[in-house]
């Protein structure tokens, strides 16, 4: 089986090992801190072969030169990383395929936090890889995207199976709960998982990965088309029966929410 190696990097990243022991191949998910990852794939006797990117910032793909020097490996990614100075050795877009050994993992656009932004589901392994488009209990900021490109990104891994486990790439959910309650009071799923993430916080556990199918009913920027969060958010710019306002008007209240 695929072994998932996560550890804290950063003031409030994740880094990713993914290793596949059967052919020995280990792909770096991003690279926030290139000294962590050598430091962490040498800790567990890996060799890293691959990095996969999902966006160009640099506390994604910041790390790629430092890594590919020290190890040689294959830079996988969109073309925006190339803005960082150095293209990946192989540009990737929705609907590619990406191998680690022989475990598939499929390339999905999920642009709108970045233009060029990816993800990478692995469906046999029930696995997503969704760098900043979206986090437990919210998403990214739509930083060059537009608020219908982004809606649909988020459509695009709302689709994927119930079974699908999510690695966002940011320690964000404490607050991003407290804007959830804040948009969605009603939701009594999101209560009870806002209760688990203080719990889990409090304690100093992570809240990521997370089960894409509890995050249907309780992360509001899941539920743009949700009549009941419609109506609510009817006069702060949502439309009832508009996904794309009501997602617009949700992802400004929360650029502005303290």
């Amino acid at each position: 089986m695929l072994e998932v190696h996560q550890f804290p990097c950063l003031s409030d990243n994740y880094g990713y090992l993914l290793h596949d022991p059967a052919s020995g191949e280990t792909a770096c998910i991003d690279t926030p801190d290139a000294e962590a990852y050598l430091r962490e794939a040498a800790a567990k006797g890996w060799r890293i072969t691959q990095i996969w990117n999902t966006h160009w910032h640099p506390d994604h793909a910041g790390g790629n030169a430092a890594i590919k020097a020290a190890t040689q490996c294959l830079v996988v990614g969109p073309a925006e990383v190339e803005k960082l100075g150095v293209a990946p050795d192989r540009v990737v877009s929705d609907g590619d395929v990406v191998l680690l050994g022989k475990w598939r993992a499929d390339v999905i656009d999920v642009g709108g936090h970045t233009l060029g932004h990816i993800a990478y589901h692995m469906p046999d392994a029930a696995l997503a890889f969704v760098g900043d488009a979206l986090f437990a209990l919210g998403c990214g900021r739509m930083f060059e995207g537009t608020a219908p490109q982004f809606w649909a990104s988020l459509e695009r891994l709302r689709a994927l199976p119930d079974a699908t486990v999510i690695h966002c790439a940011h320690e964000y959910t404490a607050s991003n709960a407290r804007f959830a309650v804040h948009a969605d009071p009603d939701n009594a799923a999101l209560t009870d998982y806002a209760a688990e993430v203080a719990d889990k916080r409090a304690r100093g556990v992570p809240t990521v990965p997370f089960g894409l199918a509890r995050e249907r009913l309780a992360n509001p920027f899941l539920r743009a088309d949700a009549p009941d969060l419609q109506a609510r958010w009817a006069q702060r710019g949502g439309l009832v029966g508009d996904a794309v306002q009501t997602f617009a008007a949700l992802r400004a209240a929360k650029d502005d929410f303290r």
